[in-house]
This record gives structure tokens, sequence and C-alpha cells, in this order.
């Protein structure tokens, strides 16, 4: 069974016109990942993690299988599973099955709609387990449904997006999460490990675009709830490894010099200017028990996969 809880938000339109307007007027123009995902966001978020350049997906999901039996006897005695930035809770799957004990599973995502059409699918599949999906902004505070707010609670935070966040938004969201979830939480944390930039790049840039269109998308968005007048096709998707910072980079290139006006601004663009529109932080095994430490948790185990590296983490309230 599940129930509609939706975090009303509103600031959230004027919240989005006040991120695109500050972004575009900085010198390295920038706009907010978070703001990739409205309904046809996440809708291509989903098909690029099918691509096969994409191995953060099909990496966690066979590591989080191998591991399920010992996430199981480890999280036995907790009541409600709590998941961030659940998108369409694929790899969810593996975990509740797993923890087959669980009273309620709580889906937060930014995107109304398509939150609640995964949420009546899982009602569908888990009968026997409560539903609660959350609307809402993980990276402001929030209040759990008061159906969770008694028993112990698994935070899940899958599919490397603890990367995009940076080291301090990383640390940040982590400390809220502790508060939130309480004294005796645990955490299971999906995390994208540095490895060979080739590798890197292309899992960035896929040969059938869906990456691209997924970037673009924000243009369209802006243009539909803004008001803007970008021109999509005057714009292109582009990934770098910045290997200093450790990250991929995502940017839209301008093709050309062009004005873009939005509610009385208007923004100049030379021909190579780019808009910054995600970080993905790449770590390793210490630099991410580092960061749990930092925000009040206990690193248990860390879990890696050595073909394609990438951690599954368990952290403890400390």
């Amino acid at each position: 069974m599940w129930r509609d809880r939706r975090v009303l938000d509103k600031t959230k339109d004027n919240a989005f016109y006040k991120d695109v307007v500050a972004g575009l007027s900085l010198p390295q123009k920038a706009i907010p990942p978070k703001y990739f995902y409205d309904e046809r966001g996440s809708q291509l978020f989903d098909e690029i993690c099918g691509v096969p350049e994409y191995y953060p997906t099909r990496t966690e999901a066979a590591l989080l299988a191998r591991v399920a039996s010992e996430l199981a006897a480890r999280l036995a005695n907790f009541d409600h599973l709590v998941e961030y930035g659940s998108g369409a809770s694929r790899k969810t799957r593996i975990v509740l099955d797993a923890l087959s004990r669980l009273k309620s599973y709580v889906p937060m995502d930014i995107s109304e709609e398509f939150l609640l059409g995964v949420a009546d699918k899982l009602n569908g599949d888990y009968p026997k387990l409560e539903v609660v999906p959350l609307v809402g902004d993980f990276t402001k505070d929030l209040t759990l449904p008061a159906e969770v707010r008694h028993g112990r609670k698994i935070g899940f935070f899958p599919g490397s997006t603890i990367g995009n966040l940076g080291p301090e938004g990383g640390r940040d969201f982590l400390a809220r999460a502790r508060k939130l979830l309480g004294n005796d939480a645990a955490f299971v944390l999906g995390a994208d490990l540095v490895k060979d930039a080739d590798v890197l790049r292309a899992a960035y840039n896929d040969r059938a675009g869906v990456t691209a269109k997924f970037n673009l998308n924000l243009l369209s968005r802006i243009n539909r709830e803004l008001g803007a007048n970008f021109d999509e096709c005057a714009f292109h998707h582009d990934a770098v490894w910045n290997g200093e910072e450790s990250r991929i980079e995502m940017h839209l290139v301008s093709d050309a010099a062009q004005l873009v006006a939005l509610n009385g601004h208007t923004f100049r663009f030379r021909p190579g200017e780019t808009i910054h529109t995600e970080n993905s932080y790449k770590f390793t095994p210490a630099r991410l028990t580092a960061l749990a430490k930092d925000a009040g948790w206990h690193a248990d185990e860390i879990w890696t996969d050595k073909e394609f590296p990438f951690a599954v983490a368990l952290l403890s309230a400390a």
C-alpha cells in the first residue's frame, strides 16, 4: 500500500528562477544539476542508465546483489528504508527483496509525476510494504512522514549521486541525513571510484547521445517553465575529465555569439562559452571514509567492484 505525502514547497518555482538568473550571471555560467529532473529529465536519466558506456548502474546493481545477504544480516532489525533521489527505484528492489522484514519504504524525489508513477508500481509489487512517496528536494531540510518517525531507519543513496554534490555539499547532505534519520540509523551509500579517464569520459558522452539530450533538456525546461528563449540547437553537450579535482564536468557549449532573454534579463554568450551544469566527483575508499566521518557517520564496510571500480558503503550513525 502507498500513501501520497507530497512536500509542498511554495518557493519551488521562485527558487528555480532565482537559481537560473544567479547562475547565468556568474563569470562561469552554471545551473544546479537538481534542475535536470523534471519528468522528461527523469525519463532521460532512466535511459542513460541503460546505455552501454554508462557502467555505474549495472556495476552498482551487481555489487548490491553480491552483498545483499550480508546487508540483510546486518540490517535485520531495521524498520524503514528512506531513499534519496529514488528515480526509477530499480536498484532499490534488490535491497527491498533482501530486507523482507521492512515495514515501509519512503522514495524521495524532486519530480512529482515520475515519483508517483514509480510508487504505484512498487505498491503492486510489494503489497505488504507501506510505500510513502515524498516529493521534495533532498538538498534541503525535510520532515519525514509520520508513518516512519518511529522505528529504526536506513538511508539509501545509490547511483553515485553523492559525487554530484561536491565535497562540502556531500558532507552537508550526509550530516542532514544523520540528523533526520536518528542516532540509531544506518546508511547504504553508492559512490563511483577513480578509474581510467577514457572510461569516465565515455560514460558521460555516450554514442547514442542520450546524455546530450538529458543535458540539453535543461534548456527546454527553462524555456517552458520560466519563459526564456534559449535556442537549443545553438548549444551542444560536452563532458570532460578534470583530473586535478577528480571529477567529470558536464557543460552546455554555445556554438555562436548569442543573446538569451529571461524575464527582463539578457545573458550574452560568446562562441565556445559554457554553462557548467554538473560535476561528478570520483572517490577513493579512504576519501569516502573521511567524508562519512566528517558528517557524523562511521564506515562499517566498503564493498568494491574491481572491473569498473565502484563502491557500496554501509555506514552507521557515529
